[in-house]
């Protein structure tokens, strides 16, 4: 079987799509009999990384610092074997027949949690959810 492909979205592919890919990277690399090809990209990709991102996962142990945001394209959608779009804001169109599954992830700021604590949040939510993933990709 070939090694699977996920491509994480989100809108500007500094903060949760570079976490998920991350996270995901790390769940490989801690299972290496289980690979999964991890890739991010933004629909509207900003100039840089969210700094509280990149605190919230070098906690954890995950560097995502060299890192940089990618624009969505068609091709990468149509390279995936799965699409993964973070969050309610960005949205994409199916290309190829590759599946399209959005998380709507944990928002802390609209329960008035800001700053490291929010982040802290959303990377336990998107740990979570990518762990979940990582198994269903590779049983």
């Amino acid at each position: 079987m070939s090694t699977p492909h996920v491509l994480f979205v989100c809108v500007k592919n500094g903060g949760k799509s570079q976490m998920a890919a991350g996270l995901l990277r790390r769940a490989v690399a801690d299972h290496p009999e289980a690979p999964v090809r991890v890739s991010s990209a933004g629909t509207r990709a900003g100039g840089s990384l969210n700094a509280q991102s990149v605190a919230s996962l070098a906690e954890v142990g995950v560097d995502v610092s060299g890192e940089q945001p990618r624009q969505l394209t068609d091709a990468m959608v149509a390279e995936a074997d799965l699409v993964v779009v973070l969050g309610t804001e960005a949205h994409v169109e199916p290309v190829g027949g590759t599946p399209v599954e959005v998380w709507e992830t944990d928002e802390p700021s609209r329960r008035g949690v800001e700053g490291m604590e929010r982040m802290r949040l959303v990377r336990d939510d998107v740990a979570a959810r990518v762990e979940h993933l990582h198994q269903r990709l590779t049983g």
